[in-house]
């Protein structure tokens, strides 16, 4: 029995959630990705996980790693009606070569978007709020009914992601970063031995890639993830940003 299923024995939901990601993360603390990905979707939160993916330029790896496990597995796509054309092209060429059977596309609401970026220029004014309306609420509404979501997050991404677990808590759910340990190289490898098509914007120079308006290309030397919002203090979108016990309101994001 899963340690999520004694909440309804009188265990305080929260501390009942921490203990089972502490006990996770000690029973995975050696284990491959793969190992991971099979416990998780398979038996720990079999029928109750999701894989939230955006397509970009590492997520063939992950995405052919739980299409191994269980290609009926969800993987939730927020297009955010401002992504490059080229990343819903490779979204259908993935879909195709890995036989992923249940891929979900959110978008923002009319409603948020009439009322906060009418428009379509907020990004200029307040990548936050940009953020906030097209990604992080789409996101919440995506992953309603499921108790738990895989990542493709990895430590050497950023100094914010370099003591990333693979289990943590997020928003009452527990997230899932099977490949938290792997490195830039190790991706590539993975991929060129899976014969797993590149995005095709990485050989134009986009090693990190967003939304079209906030990404730019990144020069030889240049950190990965220079090109997200270049010039600004700001290194996430906030679908990664703590939220447990905050509500989806768009205030102080």
């Amino acid at each position: 029995m899963a340690l999520h299923e004694t909440f309804s024995l009188g265990v305080d939901p929260e501390l009942g959630l921490q203990a089972e990601v502490a006990a996770l993360n000690a029973q995975f603390e050696d284990a491959v990705a793969q190992d991971i990905l099979q416990a998780s979707i398979r038996h720990q939160f079999a029928g109750e996980i999701a894989m939230v993916s955006s397509f970009g330029a590492d997520s063939a790896v992950l995405l052919h790693m739980v299409s191994q496990v269980d290609p009926t597995t969800p993987v939730l796509f927020v297009d955010t009606v401002k992504l490059f054309p080229a990343t819903i092209l490779y979204r259908e060429e993935l879909v195709a070569k890995l036989g992923l059977t249940d891929v979900r596309t959110f978008k923002p609401s009319k409603d948020d978007l009439a009322e906060r970026d009418p428009a379509g220029m907020l990004w200029m004014s307040d990548t936050d709020a940009c953020c906030h309306i097209r990604k992080v609420v789409p996101l919440e509404r995506a992953l309603q009914g499921f108790e738990a979501w895989i990542s493709g997050r990895k430590r050497h991404q950023s100094s914010t992601r370099s003591e990333l677990d693979f289990f943590e808590i997020d928003a009452g759910r527990v997230k899932i970063n099977p490949l938290a340990d792997w490195s830039a190289a190790d991706i590539l490898d993975y991929a060129k031995s899976h014969n797993l098509p590149p995005h095709p914007l990485v050989a134009e120079g986009y090693p990190s890639i967003g939304c079209l308006p906030c990404t730019s290309k990144v020069a030889p030397g240049e950190d990965p993830r220079a090109g997200r919002w270049r010039g600004q203090d700001k290194t996430e979108c906030g679908i990664h940003w703590p939220t447990h016990g905050k509500e989806i309101d768009g205030s102080g994001i």
